[in-house]
């Protein structure tokens, strides 16, 4: 594994361990060139996906990329850590599972958004408003009305 700090080529692990929900490895290195420490997460990968964006461009999955997604949409809202990433690696599961090397990037979305709703009401309203592009004011009044009607009912 590369060193971030000086770009060496070799570590030696010094502890792994599971975290806490079982779906990765993770990984006390030290750099051999610098002796620097760093920690590594190792995940289970099902198969490599290609996201169709809009535009019919392709690009990699990109786990991080999902995984700030949700974070900003859960920025300073009460949710453990642990629940965003049992969260995102559901939804890595399930598209790693469904048996396509393509996925469309608004069937994430959907997925995205089906998860938040559950989560957090706010979170969910914040990710909505940037998927779904929302333009004026009254855009987020028609959603979070809807969204407080669902919850009433």
């Amino acid at each position: 594994m590369r060193c971030p700090f000086c770009g060496h080529d070799d570590s030696q692990v010094k502890d792994s361990r599971p975290t806490d929900d079982g779906a990765a490895i993770r990984r006390r290195r030290q750099c051999e060139g610098c002796a620097a420490r760093f920690t590594t997460f190792e995940r289970i990968q099902l198969r490599d996906l290609i996201v169709v964006k809009s535009e019919e461009r392709r690009e990699p999955f990109d786990r991080e990329k999902l995984m700030r997604s949700v974070a900003i949409a859960c920025r300073k809202r009460p949710i453990e850590p642990m629940r965003i990433e049992r969260l995102v690696s559901g939804i890595q599961r399930q598209l790693e599972t469904q048996g396509e090397g393509e996925v469309f990037a608004h069937r994430i979305g959907e997925l995205v958004m089906e998860g938040l709703k559950g989560l957090d009401s706010v979170a969910y309203i914040r990710f909505a408003s940037v998927y779904k592009d929302f333009r004026e004011a009254r855009d987020f009044e028609e959603f979070a009305g809807s969204v407080s009607e669902v919850a009433k009912g």
